[in-house]
């Protein structure tokens, strides 16, 4: 995916002030033509305060949104109260949108002004949030979007380089050969359906490397258990798990790392460096990557404040200070990169407490 982007990179954790982790690079990432000729400039002046912020994850109780939206972890909610506004939590206890939608209407319902949403599905949730941007709501994605019905998407690396990247860690690991699974969130996850669709394309380059099945855990973890354990269960010959979920990298690595197939089933994918370092330990884990959870989740709601105060539009070349991480640029398609994932290996991890 190319647009302006900010890349953000780790550092260790002895020498940051806070548990979750980031030093920005130089203040101008590359951009696109469209992106450097636009006219409109930068936000200038005071955001609005006391603005009513909603931030509305796929389902609370998932710990990767306690990190992205808190208030503890330097999250959306940190930028909030930074930013002097009035920002709350919200959504159901499941990945679904029959659990979010509710929360999101509750939210209009309230008033309003922006509404910082990981959407469960990309068409699902459109007929509420249109509703809202009919009203002068601003909408704002992050994590996972729902195009068609947004003000603006914060994208957390490039969709390209997240499905292909995990496919290129795995081949690299089982030597390019043999049956491999993908251990996914939801059927309907708009993010998850992207990068497995640029993993499916990354595998051509891989014909030794069979994909025998995609299975989903509903970003549950008794269910993506059940779902890791049958994987091992029916396919005797398997040699890898792919899970670009938090929850699902973990139940898989648990599944594997207890079963007689550890080191022989290799599992990788999206994780934090926390609930990962037991099994990157013991092997069962080589590599993982993620991005800045909490980084995600503040970028997200300053982008949604610099939209509500008009300070930006969510036009190509529209840039915008987000505090601590410095300046952004609205790419193609309105939306803002926060940067590459990180890859956490043996040699690294013990650096990162997130």
């Amino acid at each position: 995916m190319k647009g302006s982007l900010r890349r953000v990179l780790f550092v260790p954790a002895a020498l940051a002030t806070a548990s979750v982790v980031l030093a920005a690079c130089s203040s101008s990432g590359t951009s696109t033509p469209a992106a450097s000729s636009s006219s409109s400039g930068s936000s200038s002046g005071a955001l609005k305060t006391g603005l009513k912020v909603f931030v509305i994850p796929k389902n609370l109780g998932n710990p990767y949104f306690t990190t992205s939206d808190s208030v503890k972890s330097g999250g959306a909610l940190a930028a909030l109260q930074t930013l002097g506004e009035t920002g709350s939590e919200t959504s159901g206890t499941a990945a679904t949108p029959a659990s979010q939608i509710p929360a999101i209407q509750a939210a209009i319902a309230k008033g309003a002004n922006a509404l910082v949403v990981s959407a469960t599905d990309p068409s699902a949730l459109c007929p509420t949030l249109n509703a809202a941007i009919k009203k002068g709501t601003t909408v704002v994605t992050y994590d996972s979007d729902a195009p068609a019905c947004r003000t603006l998407f914060v994208n957390q690396a490039s969709t390209a380089q997240i499905g292909t990247s995990e496919v290129s860690l795995l081949a690299s690991e089982i030597h390019d050969s043999g049956q491999i699974a993908i251990l996914s969130a939801t059927a309907s996850a708009p993010n998850q359906n992207a990068w497995i669709g640029f993993m499916k394309q990354e595998l051509k380059k891989y014909p030794k490397m069979k994909l025998v099945t995609t299975v989903y855990g509903n970003d549950d973890p008794t269910t993506a258990t059940q779902v890791a354990q049958g994987l091992l269960q029916h396919y005797p010959n398997l040699k890898g798990i792919i899970s670009p979920t938090t929850v699902g990298i973990l139940a898989a690595a648990q599944v594997v790392s207890a079963s007689s197939r550890r080191g022989k089933v290799l599992v990788t994918g999206l994780g934090t460096p926390d609930s990962m370092k037991k099994y990157v330990s013991d092997g069962t884990v080589k590599a993982f990557e993620l991005w800045n959870p909490a980084n995600l989740g503040y970028l997200a709601a300053y982008a949604a404040v610099a939209l509500a105060s008009k300070k930006i539009t969510n036009a190509a070349g529209q840039s915008f200070t987000a505090g601590k991480l410095g300046k952004f640029t609205v790419g193609p398609g309105h939306t803002v990169l926060l940067g590459p994932p990180f890859v956490f290996n043996k040699s690294n991890i013990s650096q990162f407490n997130f």
